[in-house]
Parts: structure tokens; sequence; C-alpha cells
């Protein structure tokens, strides 16, 4: 951590925010603090978030060798809710935390604890985003609707998690995947194995990344007694991401074989092409793995952004042939 992030400024730039971000470059000073704790400034969460919407249509379409303008509105629907639904989870996510933010290094410079937001401030922020988020939701199917409002109970739940179990990754990982179910929903109307199989993969993807994110405050969690997988695998991370990294390849190369098992033998090849790169992507990040290396647990964290996009040319040309 340098310098000039370990105590914030009065309009001070969160620790780990991506540098020279378009917030601190470019957004109004009144709006920063709300823009932070939106995590606008670190754009990966948005794209973890929207990364199964897109396997989730993608099978969808595959599955149903169908499409149409609809579809184009699900991409777009799906990538605005993931930065609002993001934005007010990591809002209500800061509330929650506000007491241990201010414990940890890489968090205390916070909007919350370093007193540039409200708690008030904040919970008006948070509703603002998720009603917006609403009115995307209700032009997609019943079912999707549906699954959409299920998805706050994960969200809400999540902050507490690290209070009462070793697997808050866990449950990151129930509600960051969750469009996969919704993006399916949104263009079948219907819920069935392939999107909960596709789910059950996505969850075996956070525990992966999200464990390697969780490594950078390993020490500062063990000191206010904050619970984490990185805490309770220790020296054995690098076995269990291994172990979740096939479990992700394994369950999302089933999800793709049963959403292709009606194609052409030659689409179904390439379609399972992307299980298959995006294992290849994991194995590089593991390789790269070291727990005393905080930047670098950063950089491969925020490499998942091109690890969650790589299985999409894969869908893309499957579906052509």
């Amino acid at each position: 951590m340098t310098e000039d992030t370990e105590v914030p400024e009065p309009t001070g730039t969160v620790a780990d925010a991506v540098k020279d971000n378009w917030v601190d470059r470019f957004a109004p000073a009144f709006s920063r603090p709300y823009l932070r704790l939106s995590r606008a400034d670190r754009p990966i969460g948005t794209w973890l978030l929207y990364a199964p919407c897109l396997w989730g249509l993608s099978l969808a379409i595959l599955a149903t060798d169908s499409y149409s303008q609809h579809d184009i509105w699900i991409i777009v629907g799906c990538g605005i809710g993931a930065f609002l639904m993001r934005g007010a989870g990591c809002t209500w996510n800061d509330i929650t935390d506000r007491d241990i933010d201010g414990s940890v290094s890489r968090t205390r410079s916070r909007p919350i604890p370093a007193g540039l937001a409200s708690v008030r401030g904040a919970l008006i922020w948070m509703a603002a985003q998720a009603i917006l988020a609403f009115f995307i939701l209700i032009t997609f199917y019943p079912t999707a609707i549906f699954l959409g409002i299920l998805a706050l109970a994960p969200v809400a739940i999540y902050p507490f998690a690290k209070r009462f179990t070793w697997w808050p990754q866990l449950f990151l990982g129930l509600a960051f995947n969750w469009g996969a179910l919704l993006a399916w929903a949104a263009h079948t109307n219907s819920i069935g194995p392939v999107p909960i199989v596709l789910y059950c993969a996505g969850i075996a993807w956070t525990l992966f990344y999200d464990t390697i994110y969780a490594h950078q405050d390993a020490e500062d969690d063990a000191l206010i007694g904050v619970k984490s997988t990185a805490r309770l695998f220790g020296e054995d991370s690098r076995k269990w991401l291994r172990f979740f990294l096939t479990v992700t390849i394994i369950l999302f190369g089933f999800a793709v074989l049963l959403a292709a098992s009606e194609r052409s033998p030659l689409s179904l090849v390439i379609a399972i092409g992307g299980p298959w790169a995006l294992g290849w992507h994991l194995t590089w990040q593991l390789t790269r793995f070291d727990p005393e290396d905080s930047d670098g647990l950063l950089r491969i964290f925020r490499s998942n952004r091109d690890a969650g996009l790589i299985p999409l040319p894969f869908f893309a040309l499957a579906l052509l042939v």
C-alpha cells in the first residue's frame, strides 16, 4: 500500500481502487464517496456479476436454438443491472461492515469509516440503485422477475457470513452467480437443470477467485476475528484452489453438454471449448498464486474479468455451426 492511500484525504481514493480510475479523475467531488460505495472505481466486481448472466443467456440460446431482439435487451439490461446491484450490494456491505472496515488496512479508506459518507446517506443511495435495477427487472419474463426478487436474500445475508461461518466466500458465490439463473429465465421464462448446474459451477469459480482475494486480508482478519476461506485453508490454500478449479470446469462442462446435447457434434465440441479455455486461465492464475504478495493477489483476482469472458466466443461460434 502506498503512503498516499494509508490515510484518506477529504475526497481521498480507496486503497485498492484502480489507478487513475474515472471516479477519481472525472466524477464531481460530491458524488465520489457514493460512487466509491458502489465500487465504481473498481469495476471488476461488476464483471464478475455480469459474466454468469452472459453464460446463462448463451447456454439458453444454444439449448433453444433461437434468439431474438429481446436477447439484445437481456444483454444490455443484465449489464446495467449488474452495475446497479453490485453497487447496491457493496453499499450494503459497507454499511454492515463499517466497524470492521476501520480495523483493516485495505478497507479503512472506504467512505463510511473514512467519514466521507454517512450511514443514512448510504442507505438512501443503496435504495436508489436497487429501485433502478428493479425497473430493469420488470421488463423480463415473470420467472426472471421472481428470481430477481429472490436474489435479494443472499445479497442481504452475505455481509454477515464472515461473522458466523468460515465459508463467507460460499455466500458470495450464491449471490454473485444468480445471474446464470436469471438470464436463462429471461430468455426461456423457465428454470431447469442447465442453469442450476451452471450456477453451481459459478459458485465454485467464486470460491476460487475470492479465496485468492481474501488472502490480502488474512492477517488483519485474524486479529479482529473475521472468518474466511483464506484463513480456514491457510497453507493448504493451493490444494483447495485446485479443487475449486476442477469442480468449476467439470460442472461448467456438464452444463454445456446438457445445453448443447441436441446440436451438431461440431457445435457441441466448440461449445465445450469454453469451459476448457476457462480452465486453462484458472490454471495460469494458480501458477502465480503467492499468498504473501498482496499486489500479485489483487492482479490475479482482477484477471477473472478475462476468465469470465473467455467462454463467450466459443458459445457464439457454436451457435453458428
